[in-house]
């Protein structure tokens, strides 16, 4: 029995492990009592070189509460704005919608999908958003301060560079403490939990331990996989992708423009990713080996690209789409993948971790009751966040029009979710809205929904209730009000490359 947990020990290091120690560093740097120790072992300390990454507008709020200025962010990891995602030939081969980050104008209080002249503009027509991103400008004029913009955003970054420089803040700034070693052997209790690691360093082997331990080594999953034995529940017959490969590509002109946004082209079998950092993009295809050979991906991503990828350093991925049956079992906490991984499509990686992270600092157990008690919400907590970042995903793929037998395949209703055929028996007469996503484990607003669901045609059956849809003044209204901030801003908001330069040189 423990008074409380006063030492953690995180292993593996990436955006993981670093933006871990952060979260929960900075949380309690003013803890009055017996300081926490936080001790992150990884096996090199040489950094990893990230092809160029996606995330949610949280990141904003993670990255000002652990203390880095948001300018590090763009001049340490060749950073961009990111302002939603844009689909290209997701439900025809002739397509395109946009999930902006900015909601609906009247979100909350007047659903504006009944009103829009075609529902396949309600991005268009009830927010501004998608208007800036065809545009190439940037979320926020220079007068506006750090963190601040009309339009909400996250950031494309290079997450190697990303993790080294939440390494170094770490280290420097939050008291964590470092070290390189790899991990020989894992000591378990009686009851059940770890009570030491043993390592071998460049001096030889040693012994780490702590109260808490949080596993951060990936797909291999070192601790809660291997060691506490916690089974895998795979995604596989919801969502078939399950190999990537991806690519550094270089632009052609250093001042060509820069993508304020990830766009996600759909493929014969799966997706291409592009993702606009200041000084290259970082594109790369997702796919089913099902249903396409490694050699077919490369000419999909080599005529996505314009050229051969053959020059290219061309990384290679294979993962299965699931996740842990338990995220904490003891005293150890799954974070990131090694808790579970479903694709890289809506960025929840990066996400997810931030999630695990603040729960950890916000919840640190006082004994181990408060241990069996914290774990256990956190489990149930979990294992609803990935029931809906299934249901979510599985939405952009099941209503598409696609001919391909991979795109059939997910229309299927075998692959669809039991929990997301319920929510579209309720969305078929009328769609998501708010209260139907206001539990502490949510991670996407009904907005988001709103967006990929009208984005690819799904129209409720508005007429079962017209009585409910009478307010045509209040709607154009926000129509117009839209209409004429989209002008606005398309006309003072600086090209999204300029405003990061000129922003970069401010004092």
């Amino acid at each position: 029995m423990f008074d409380s947990v006063k030492s953690i020990l995180i292993v593996g290091g990436g955006t993981a492990g670093w933006l871990s120690a952060a979260i929960i560093a900075a949380y309690h740097k003013n803890r009055s009592d017996e300081q926490l120790q936080i001790t992150l072992v990884e096996a090199s300390d040489i950094p990893t070189v990230g092809v160029g990454e996606g995330t949610w507008p949280t990141i904003r709020n993670t990255v000002r509460e652990i203390g880095i200025d948001e300018k590090v962010i763009f001049e340490k990891c060749f950073a961009g704005f990111k302002q939603g995602g844009k689909f290209v030939n997701w439900v025809t081969q002739d397509d395109f919608y946009y999930h902006p980050f900015t909601v609906p104008l009247g979100y909350g209080q007047l659903d504006m999908a009944p009103y829009v002249s075609e529902i396949e503009q309600f991005a268009l027509e009830a927010n501004y958003q998608q208007e800036i991103c065809e545009a190439g400008l940037a979320p926020r004029s220079l007068s506006e301060g750090a963190y601040q913009g009309i339009c909400n955003y996250a950031y494309h970054l290079d997450a190697g560079a990303f993790a080294n420089l939440l390494k170094n803040h770490c280290r420097d700034n939050l008291g964590v403490i470092h070290k390189i070693g790899t991990v020989d052997q894992i000591r378990r209790k009686d009851s059940g939990g770890i009570e030491s690691l043993s390592l071998t360093g460049d001096e030889g082997p040693f012994d780490l331990s702590a109260d808490l331990y949080l596993d951060c080594t990936g797909f291999r999953s070192l601790l809660l996989g291997d060691a506490m034995d916690v089974p895998f529940i795979s995604n596989a017959q919801y969502l078939f992708n399950d190999r990537a490969i991806a690519l550094r590509l270089p632009y052609d002109d250093e001042d060509a423009p820069l993508a304020c946004h990830t766009i996600a082209t759909g493929q014969n079998v799966g997706w291409t990713w592009d993702i606009g950092l200041t000084t290259r993009r970082g594109v790369g295809h997702v796919y089913s080996s099902e249903y396409l050979s490694d050699e077919e991906a490369t000419e999909n991503l080599s005529r996505y690209v314009g050229k051969s990828i053959d020059e290219y350093d061309v990384k290679s991925f294979k993962f299965k789409s699931g996740y842990r049956q338990k995220s904490w079992e003891h005293n150890c906490v799954a974070v990131g993948l090694a808790g579970g991984f479903v694709e890289p499509l809506e960025a929840t990686a990066i996400m997810l971790v931030e999630v695990v992270a603040r729960y950890i600092a916000e919840n640190l157990p006082a004994d181990q009751t408060a241990m069996k008690v914290t774990s256990k919400r956190f489990n149930s907590q979990m294992d609803y966040r990935w029931q809906r970042i299934t249901d979510f995903l599985k939405l952009h793929y099941m209503l598409t029009q696609r001919p391909e037998p991979y795109w059939q395949a997910h229309r299927d209703p075998v692959s669809v979710p039991e929990s997301l055929k319920e929510d579209l028996a309720i969305w078929k007469y009328r769609g998501p809205i708010k209260s139907d996503f206001d539990g502490v484990a949510e991670l996407f607003p009904a907005a988001s929904y709103q967006y990929v669901l009208y984005g690819m045609g799904y129209k409720p059956d508005y007429n079962r209730q017209s009585y409910l849809y009478k307010d045509e003044a209040s709607a154009e209204r926000i129509i117009q009000k839209n209409h004429l901030m989209t002008q606005q801003l398309l006309q003072t908001l600086p090209p999204h490359r300029d405003y990061i330069e000129h922003w970069l040189e401010q004092v």
